[in-house]
């Protein structure tokens, strides 16, 4: 008996399930879909508006509101609302460390290159959790509005986002409950939704200059028979709308003799100010003087000096325009379209200052807050294939990985990754003096390896002994257009290298991969939550060896009674990860990292000064 499924919005008969295209942003995510008009459209869920605030808040009683409703608690209860999420995802603490009094809440600093966590309360989010909240409420959105099940989705991120922030996107969309079938370079969709690259007969090479509200970047594109190649991209993912509402913080805090230590120690009225500054940077659309109170704070700005305050940032991003044309080997002359993208590009500076470098208007006329999603929803209608004009390049049907500690696949080549294709990652070594790396391929879906395909294994040997975490080992997938994968590891300190090329499997049928497909959207939750558990022991059994180590190398530098409290935490640390509780590791790991903290960095003190004696600074 064959399934037909009917659309109860339109009464319409479904040939496929709905693919939505999903922005999400920064400051404010959202969906579409390709209509029964063919058209695509944004959907805007019973009124509550087609931008979904990109905020999360966790109430007392353990109950998460997402979106508009989340945003009002920014300035009520800002330690447990978490926004600009976007910008920690894929990011080590290292990565953020200057930028983190932009945020309210705490981001939790335990090692310099491991990926940033968020703390509420007693428990522990990554960006990922956090995005998938976000995700899992457009999701809920979209099924409300279409009634009908919403699982497969086109996610766009930033042209200048790097593998492991793509990979966050995809393990967050994963968690939502949604099959992400491509991750698309937001300057691909803003291009489509303009119909820039749907006329097969179209050689264009054009701009897209996308000013969000935390991240920037522009790309230059060559289209050509319906084939988006990106020939540079250059930009800043710490550059956005955020930074001009910033300056006019700053401003204000001057202007008003503020002391910006007690006003970061007041987070319910950081919060107001920041509010209080995107008001007032929106209201220039209209205005040209902005004067208003917040308790004895004197909150006035005219247009121009906003402007001129703003004007080192927006010359920021014209510099990243020269780069990437340089870049492209291209002159401005070259460039045939430029397209704007991102709500803070409706500030008349912005848009001033853009046409008059490319030498030509810019193309503004879709709402570039909905100008990404849209061109997702048209990419997701050609995944269905329901555009037969376009050409969409052979895929690669099912991820390919490796296996990392605890068991884990780690994804270094994504399903549906265009091939032939090139992408690889950075590994270190866990113990001191390992001087062999067994590297283990696999081919699936699941998140513990043992789930998934085996295709090789590998020993990388001869690597230099040195302490864990110092040797930086480098393995490359490549792909080939006949589906032979080469996988290389090479140690970059010593040369080290060794390589095993893979040969199409025929094995495997259609039929099972469409099950290890439907395996993994099934097991999605418990596998994502059992590999959580797995990072966080792997990351208590990290620290416990590094503190161990440190304690037997400096033991005489350290205090009897530092001694025993701190093997007293460790002793903590080891209950909570037979515990099988993440919440409760991550916990005991920064309760240790906290205390030892102090006697570390008095012996690097210690060290410091005993090898400067003597020594003249010039």
């Amino acid at each position: 008996m064959a399934k037909v499924s009917i659309n109860l919005a339109t009464g319409s008969l479904q040939k496929e399930e709905i693919i939505v295209g999903i922005d999400l942003g920064t400051t404010n995510s959202l969906v579409a879909f390709i209509n029964p008009d063919k058209n695509a459209q944004v959907i805007n869920d019973t009124g509550k508006g087609v931008l979904v605030p990109s905020v999360v808040h966790f109430g007392q009683t353990g109950d998460i509101t997402v979106g508009n409703d989340a945003k009002n608690y920014l300035v009520t209860d800002p330690q447990n609302t978490i926004f600009s999420v976007k910008r920690l995802l894929g990011r080590s603490y290292h990565d953020i460390e200057n930028y983190k009094d932009f945020f309210s809440y705490k981001v939790i600093d335990d090692n310099t290159e491991s990926l940033v966590k968020i703390k509420v309360g007693d428990k522990f989010y990554t960006p990922i959790d956090l995005s998938a909240l976000i995700l899992k409420e457009l999701k809920e959105r979209a099924e409300h509005a279409l009634k009908t099940p919403v699982n497969r989705a086109v996610i766009t991120v930033p042209a200048y986002f790097n593998d492991s922030q793509r990979q966050a996107t995809r393990d967050a969309g994963k968690l939502a409950g949604l099959d992400v079938l491509r991750i698309v370079n937001e300057p691909t969709a803003a291009s489509l939704a303009y119909g820039i690259g749907l006329d097969p007969e179209e050689t264009k090479t054009i701009a897209v200059y996308d000013l969000g509200g935390g991240t920037f970047d522009v790309s230059i594109l060559q289209i050509q028979n319906g084939i988006f190649e990106v020939l540079a991209t250059n930009g800043d993912t710490f550059l956005g709308g955020d930074d001009f509402d910033r300056v006019i913080i700053d401003y204000w805090i001057e202007k008003n003799n503020l002391d910006k230590a007690q006003l970061a120690e007041n987070r319910e009225l950081s919060q107001q100010l920041r509010l209080k500054a995107e008001e007032a940077k929106k209201s220039f659309a209209h205005q040209s003087i902005f004067n208003e109170q917040l308790g004895d704070i004197w909150c006035t700005l005219d247009k121009q000096t906003f402007e001129q305050l703003m004007l080192p940032k927006v010359q920021q991003t014209i510099t990243c325009c020269q780069n990437a044309l340089k870049d492209a080997k291209l002159d401005v002359k070259q460039i045939d379209e430029v397209v704007m993208v991102g709500g803070s590009t409706r500030t008349a500076l912005v848009k001033q200052m853009v046409a008059g470098f490319f030498g030509r208007p810019v193309h503004d006329e879709v709402n570039p807050d909905e100008v990404v999603a849209l061109g997702a929803a048209i990419q997701a209608d050609i995944m269905a294939g329901n555009r037969k004009d376009i050409l969409l390049l052979d895929v690669t049907p099912l991820s390919l990985g490796i296996e990392t500690m605890g068991g884990l696949m780690d994804v270094i080549i994504p399903r549906n990754a265009k091939v032939p294709t090139k992408a690889g990652r950075q590994y270190t070594t866990s113990v001191d003096g390992q001087v062999n790396m067994k590297v283990a391929v696999y081919q699936g879906e699941r998140d513990l390896v043992k789930e998934n395909r085996k295709l090789a294994e590998f020993n990388l040997k001869g690597i230099p002994a040195m302490p864990a975490g110092f040797p930086k080992i480098d393995i490359n997938f490549l792909l080939n257009a006949d589906g032979i994968l080469k996988v290389q590891a090479i140690e970059l300190r010593s040369g080290v290298k060794q390589e095993v090329e893979v040969k199409p499997t025929y094995g495997i049928t259609d039929d099972q991969v469409e099950q290890m497909l439907m395996d993994s959207i099934t097991h999605a939750k418990d596998d994502v939550s059992q590999r959580m558990i797995i990072e966080a022991r792997t990351e208590g059994e990290q620290m416990i060896y590094t503190v161990e180590r440190f304690l037997q190398k400096h033991g005489a530098s350290v205090t009897d009674e530092e001694t025993a409290q701190t093997n007293e935490y460790v002793a903590t640390l080891k209950q909570a990860l037979e515990s099988g509780d993440k919440d409760l590791i991550h916990k005991r790991i920064d309760e240790l990292n906290e205390f030892t903290r102090p006697f570390a960095e008095r012996l690097m003190d210690q060290a410091i000064s005993h090898a400067m004696k003597g020594k003249s600074i010039d």
